[in-house]
Parts: C-alpha cells; sequence; structure tokens
C-alpha cells in the first residue's frame, strides 16, 4: 500500500500536469484544488522538486510547475522520491540492497524466490506507467461517460 504521502504527491502532480506548458500555479491552489492540506505539500513538493521532477519559481506570477515532461514521469520514480525504496525485501531492492540478516543463503531462499517474480513485474509496471498515462486515462473516462458508456473510473479491474 503506498503512503497518504505519496498518494498526495501523485495528486499534485497530476494537477501539474494538467496545467498548460510553461505554466506556474501557487501552492494555495494545487492544495485547493488537489485536495491536498498545504502544509503537508510544502513538505512533498520539497521533495519533489530536490529530485528534479518540478521547480518552484518566485514572485508574482511564482509557483511550481512539472519541470520534466509528463511522459517521463513514472509511478516508480515518484514512489522512490516520496516512500524511497519499494522492493517488499531488502534483498531483491535494485535502489537499496542489503543482504536479510536471517537467510544464511540468498540464492536458495524460498522467501526470496517466491517475491522476486511479483516484484519484478510489479517494477515494470511502476516503471512503464507514467503521468501522461493517468491524464491520458482520464480523458478516455471522461468521452465515455459523454458517450453513454458505462464505465466507470471506479469500478473494479
Amino acid at each position: 500500500m503506498i503512503s497518504q504521502k505519496a498518494k498526495y504527491a501523485f495528486k499534485a502532480l497530476i494537477h501539474l500536469a494538467r496545467q498548460p506548458k510553461g505554466e506556474t500555479i501557487q501552492i494555495d491552489d494545487i492544495a485547493r484544488q488537489a485536495g491536498v492540506p498545504r502544509k503537508f505539500l510544502e513538505h512533498i513538493l520539497l521533495d519533489l522538486k530536490h529530485r528534479g521532477i518540478i521547480a518552484s519559481r518566485r514572485g508574482r506570477t511564482g509557483g511550481y510547475i512539472l519541470i520534466k515532461p509528463a511522459e517521463e514521469v513514472t509511478i516508480g520514480q515518484v514512489l522512490r522520491a516520496i516512500d524511497g525504496p519499494i522492493a517488499p525485501l531488502s534483498c531483491i531492492s535494485r535502489t537499496a540492497y542489503q543482504p536479510c540478516s536471517d537467510c544464511p543463503d540468498e540464492a536458495n531462499c524460498a522467501v526470496r524466490r517466491m517475491f522476486a517474480g511479483a516484484y519484478a513485474a510489479q517494477l515494470l509496471l511502476f516503471d512503464a506507467t507514467t503521468l501522461a498515462d493517468a491524464l491520458r486515462e482520464e480523458a478516455e473516462t471522461l468521452e465515455f461517460e459523454a458517450d453513454g458508456a458505462t464505465f466507470s473510473a471506479n469500478s473494479p479491474i
């Protein structure tokens, strides 16, 4: 399960990705429109800024802006930026590998093998799914609703 902080980060990033290219948006507007507490959002935006995903501009027309194209910002990047390593076990992590202290033989560890395949599949999806995908799906949902279809973003997959 992702953290609430990560969920808020995605809400803020999707909101930033909806803005016209080159346009900034102030933190109060992001907080209000994305439904994220402002104080918490400050910390989230700072983390994303340090990772080079967004930037801030000062001044009357200042605010925050998405500096990486939405097509290049993946679920995996955001989760790692906000929550840290996303592997279920440290011994299969790509970014924070550490051998398990209670495992004498990593190559023959049944727990490691059990999680390795599922984690690899999850990583493929996390590192291939982008903010642009979320915006595209949002537009398709609106089109389906306009055509009178019964599909909803809330429908189970």
